[in-house]
């Protein structure tokens, strides 16, 4: 698991807007509202918008499977209930993925599917797998992915809304990356 610097506000103050299961927000003149679906981290979120879903990265395309849980504060039995959440959503929901990694079969990319699609093809998360079964294979399978390429810049970003790091003595911001890790 990832160790990440702390020092970045803690109270949410770096964001313009702080949102909790269920609660409801405008885009224009629609409105959509927001699942708690933490796993892959804990502020994972996901946007329901009349038949669409936005699940960020806690599903991918079925035949990809499901987000790691091995970044900080991730949680593969919560990303079992937080997917089972989504997965309650009516089953022509249209399903829009953050990142698509083209499965080997494949070779083009794709960024939608449909609950329906998820529930009988996700090749980590389907009828046939249960809760345990899912937290075996995810940890299991966490455990031989080696960490993204750009992790470290986004972690530091991510975790300061988009800001860059505040500036060190020479007024300069710096992200860090270390260099003493296995």
């Amino acid at each position: 698991m990832l160790n990440v610097e702390t020092s970045f506000l803690r109270d949410g103050s770096q964001f313009d807007v702080l949102v909790s299961e269920g609660d409801q927000l405008s885009l224009g003149d629609r409105h959509f509202s927001i699942l708690h679906t933490p796993g892959h981290t804990p502020a994972c979120v996901t946007y329901v918008i009349e038949d669409a879903c936005f699940v960020g990265d806690t599903l991918f395309m079925p035949d990809f499977g499901t987000a790691r849980c091995d970044f900080p504060g991730g949680n593969v039995s919560e990303l079992y209930q937080s997917i089972q959440k989504i997965l309650s959503l009516p089953a022509t929901t249209r399903v829009f993925t953050c990142h698509d990694y083209k499965a080997k079969n494949r070779n083009v990319f794709a960024w939608e599917s449909t609950i329906d699609e998820q529930k009988r093809n996700n090749i980590h998360i389907n009828h046939k797998i249960d809760e345990a079964m899912f937290c075996e294979m995810r940890k299991k399978k966490d455990k031989t992915l080696s960490m993204p390429k750009l992790i470290w810049p986004s972690v530091q970003i991510n975790m300061r809304a988009g800001n860059m790091p505040e500036p060190e003595k020479n007024g300069v911001s710096y992200l860090k990356t270390p260099i003493n890790l296995g």
